[in-house]
């Protein structure tokens, strides 16, 4: 007769054992428990801080800026308890770092190691470079939605306006992160120099930015009391408007005051585009969303007639059209 072994004596003493079948609940039992107290969640938190330094060095070579800039930042980055990597990109006049911790490193206490290092080294920053910009990165900021504002009926221009106004609704919606908006052209004063009346009146760029300058400018001039009450005096104001841009007085000329539209040409309307959206056949704008929880909000209150709002089937955002 051949030998059951170890294996097989094991499973023989359980079969006839009366522990068996306790062994068995308790076995289940343990595991109920298990699943009702593990804690759980749908989007587990995960958390990795990332950092970005960036320092700028205009004029600079690419392989200036990873001798001089790059590599002595790395080093002191480096020396910061918790680095786990560090990835590195060296550009004409720009150099980035981008800072990763080990995972489960709190986040603030190495926001705050990071810039510790950074201030404490601001004497090694060689001639010619910037402060380095530190901006701590979120496993979250990630656009979770693109919402698109079209119309056949609006352009670029207008569209950009409506879509300003739906920007600053969405970022009163609760636990929104980040609203980016994309597309569409800015309203913008453009002032155009003509060089033969610049000529003629004696005027010069230089001179013409500056006051500029101090016309555009709102300053707080003192205060004085009267009534029991205290009223503070501000004096100057931003410019608003083409008209106030072109009554700007840039000089003398002949003992006549030299006024900035009569050396200049002034349009007030939109920027030259930097980007382009489309949707269907018409002009568009926009936006990307970094949104944590679910929130839902009524955005046909800022919606003009004859616009669409398209996005894709989401649960955290509701959008409808107007007719």
């Amino acid at each position: 007769m051949r030998s059951i072994g170890i294996a097989g004596s094991v499973a023989k003493a359980f079969i006839g054992s009366k522990l068996t079948p306790l062994i068995i609940v308790a076995s289940i039992l343990l595991g109920v428990g298990a699943v009702i107290l593990l804690p759980r969640e749908e989007e587990p938190q995960i958390i990795v801080p990332m950092i970005d330094v960036f320092v700028q060095m205009p004029g600079a070579s690419a392989k200036e800026v990873e001798e001089r800039i790059t590599k002595p930042m790395e080093k002191l980055i480096w020396e910061v308890p918790g680095v786990e990597y560090i990835y590195s990109t060296s550009s004409p006049g720009f150099a980035m770092a981008i800072v990763r911790f080990y995972v489960g490193e709190d986040e603030e206490d190495a926001i705050v190691r990071l810039n510790q290092k950074m201030f404490a080294n601001f004497d090694l920053i060689p001639p010619g470079a910037s402060q380095p910009l530190i901006k701590p990165r979120s496993i979250d900021d990630v656009p979770i939605l693109a919402l698109t504002l079209w119309s056949d009926r609006y352009d670029h221009y207008d569209l950009r306006r409506v879509a300003a106004q739906v920007h600053d609704e969405i970022k009163q919606v609760t636990d929104v992160s980040e609203v980016k908006l994309i597309g569409g052209q800015r309203r913008q004063l453009r002032v155009t120099l003509d060089e033969a009346r610049m000529a003629a009146l004696q005027a010069t760029p230089g001179h013409i930015l500056g006051m500029l300058q101090q016309a555009n400018r709102q300053l707080q001039s003192g205060s004085f009391a009267a009534g029991n009450r205290e009223f503070l005096v501000e004096t100057g104001g931003f410019l608003t408007s083409a008209e106030e841009v072109g009554q700007v007085v840039v000089g003398v000329s002949n003992g006549r005051p030299v006024y900035l539209r009569d050396v200049a040409r002034i349009e007030d309307g939109p920027e030259e585009p930097a980007s382009y959206v489309l949707f269907g056949q018409g002009p568009a704008v926009e936006y990307s969303h970094t949104l944590i929880g679910k929130s839902v909000h009524p955005l046909s209150q800022v919606q003009p007639e004859g616009s669409l709002f398209a996005a894709p089937i989401d649960e955290q955002l509701s959008a409808v059209s107007s007719q």
